[in-house]
C-alpha cells in the first residue's frame, strides 16, 4: 500500500514540476492532475492483469505483475497451490478409502435423504442385484423389492438386522443376505449387507449333525438298556442269555464304530494337509485292504464274495498312509456289505492318460438311483436306512472318503446303474503319483 502511495506522489510531483516549468500556477495544478491520471491508468492496467490471472486460476505460472497487485497475485498463487495440494491429498485419501470399501467382504451402500443410491461397492451390488454405476440416483426401494426390506424402510426402526433373499447361483436357489441401515448426517443412510448363506448352511448342518448323532446313538442305547432291564428282571435260560449278550455286544460295537468314525472325521478336519514326502506302493496298500475285505466277507456272507484285486506294480502314491488306507477300506467294505453274497467285487489301481491315479472299487450289487448320487458323501445320508443298519453302517464312511480325497488334492467319483452295480473312485492328482522308473 505504501508502494502505491509513493508511486502516486511521485507522479503527482512530476506533473506539478512540469506545470511549474510552464510559468503559470494553473499549469502546475493541471500537471499534478495529469500525473494522478497517469498513475490511475497504469494501476488500473495492473489490476486488470491481476483479474485476468485470477479468472484463469493457473497457479503454475506467475502473473508477471509488479507492485502491490503483483504481491497480491503472488500470495493468491501460493494460496491456490496450497489448496490444490490439499485437495489432491484429500482426493487421494478418498480414493484409498473407496478402494478399501470396494475390497470389503461386506456390501456398502450410501443413500441420500430421499433414499436414492449415491454410491455402492461391488459386493453390495452382488448381494442386492443392481449395477453400482448404472443405478446411481435410483431409489433403492425400486431395485430391492423384497417385502421385508420395504417394510423395514417404511418403519424406520433400524436398530436390528433383517434377512432377505438375494441372487443365487440358480434361479431356484437364492442366497441369504443380512442387511442393516445406519442413519447418519442430514437424513442420509449407510446400508451394510452380508452374505450369510454359508453361515445358515453351516448352522443347518450342525443341527442335522447333532440330531443324526443323537439318533444313531439313541437307537443302540435303547436296545442295550432294554436287554439289561430284561436280564435284571427275568431269569433267562442259558441259550437266551447268550443270545441277548451277543445282541448287546453287537449294539456296543455299533456305537464304538460310530464314535471311531466321528473321531476320524474330526481329526481329518482339524489336521494339516498331508505333505508329499511319504511314498507308498499302491500294490502294498491294495493287499492290505484286500485282506480286511476278505475277512469281512467271510464273517457276514455265505458263500463268500469273489473279490478280485487288480494291482499296478511299480506305481507309488504320495499320501498319509493311514488316511488313504482308511478311505480305501471304507470303499471296499461298503462293496462287501451291499453286494449280495457270492457275487464279484473288483478293486484296483490305474493310471489315467492325464497322469491322475485312481483307486476304484466296482461291485455287482443292486446299484444306486441317480437322485441319490449327489448326496452320497453327506454325513449320515443313507439310500436305505434299514439296509444300512442291517449291515452295520454308520453313514459316515463316504464322508471320510471324501475328506481324505480332498486333503490329498483329489476327489471322489461315483457311477452307478440300478440293477447292474456301482463303481466308486478315489482320484488323486499327478503330483501325488509316480512310477518306479521315475524314482
Amino acid at each position: 500500500m505504501i508502494h502505491r502511495l509513493v508511486e502516486l506522489l511521485v507522479l503527482v510531483a512530476l506533473g506539478s514540476v512540469w506545470g511549474w516549468t510552464q510559468d503559470a500556477a494553473m499549469w502546475s495544478f493541471f500537471g499534478a492532475l495529469l500525473g494522478a491520471l497517469v498513475w490511475g491508468v497504469f494501476d488500473g492496467l495492473r489490476a486488470r492483469r491481476a483479474l485476468d490471472w485470477l479468472n484463469k486460476g493457473d497457479a503454475s505460472r506467475k502473473a508477471g505483475i509488479s507492485g502491490v497487485w503483483g504481491e497480491v497475485v503472488e500470495r493468491g498463487r501460493k494460496l491456490i497451490k496450497k489448496l490444490e495440494k490439499k485437495a489432491a491429498n484429500s482426493d487421494a485419501r478418498l480414493e484409498d478409502f473407496l478402494s478399501a470399501i470396494q475390497a470389503s467382504p461386506n456390501g456398502v451402500v450410501l443413500l441420500d435423504s430421499a433414499g436414492r443410491i449415491e454410491w455402492s461397492n461391488q459386493t453390495a451390488s452382488g448381494h442386492l442385484g443392481f449395477e453400482p454405476e448404472r443405478d446411481v440416483g435410483q431409489y433403492v426401494r425400486n431395485l430391492v423389492r423384497a417385502p421385508a426390506f420395504v417394510s423395514y424402510l417404511d418403519m424406520g426402526n433400524f436398530g436390528h438386522e433383517i434377512q432377505i433373499d438375494g441372487p443365487g447361483p440358480r434361479p431356484t436357489q437364492h442366497s441369504k443376505i443380512s442387511l442393516q441401515v445406519h442413519p447418519y448426517g442430514k437424513k442420509r443412510k449407510l446400508m451394510i449387507t452380508r452374505d450369510v448363506t454359508a453361515v445358515q448352511l453351516a448352522e443347518a448342518m450342525r443341527r442335522d449333525f447333532v440330531a443324526n448323532v443323537s439318533h444313531e446313538i439313541r437307537t443302540p442305547l435303547t436296545v442295550l438298556s432294554g436287554f439289561v432291564e430284561t436280564m435284571q428282571s427275568i431269569e433267562l435260560e442259558e441259550e437266551e442269555r447268550v443270545r441277548y449278550l451277543g445282541l448287546m455286544s453287537q449294539q456296543a460295537q455299533r456305537m464304538q464304530t460310530l464314535v471311531s468314525d466321528l473321531l476320524t472325521l474330526s481329526r481329518l478336519e482339524g489336521s494339516p494337509v498331508p505333505g508329499q514326502g511319504e511314498w507308498s506302493a499302491v500294490d502294498e496298500l491294495l493287499s492290505h485292504v484286500m485282506q480286511e475285505a476278505n475277512g469281512l466277507s467271510a464273517a457276514i456272507s455265505r458263500p463268500q464274495h469273489v473279490i478280485v484285486a487288480k494291482g499296478m506294480p511299480g506305481l507309488a502314491v504320495s499320501c498319509a498312509k493311514t488316511e488313504l488306507l482308511s478311505a480305501m477300506s471304507n470303499l471296499l467294505s461298503n462293496a462287501v456289505r451291499y453286494t449280495p453274497a457270492g457275487r464279484e467285487i473288483v478293486a484296483g489301481w490305474r493310471l489315467r492318460d492325464d497322469g491322475w491315479g485312481e483307486f476304484y472299487v466296482t461291485d455287482s450289487g443292486s446299484g444306486i438311483a441317480a437322485e441319490h448320487l449327489p448326496r452320497l458323501t453327506e454325513r449320515f445320508y443313507r439310500v436305505d436306512r434299514s439296509r444300512s443298519r442291517e449291515t452295520g453302517g454308520t453313514g459316515l464312511g463316504l464322508a471320510i472318503v471324501k475328506h481324505v480325497a480332498q486333503r490329498h488334492g483329489g476327489q471322489i467319483d461315483v457311477q452307478s446303474e440300478v440293477g447292474k452295480g456301482s463303481t466308486f473312485v478315489i482320484a488323486l492328482p499327478p503330483v501325488r503319483m509316480r512310477e518306479a522308473q521315475r524314482n
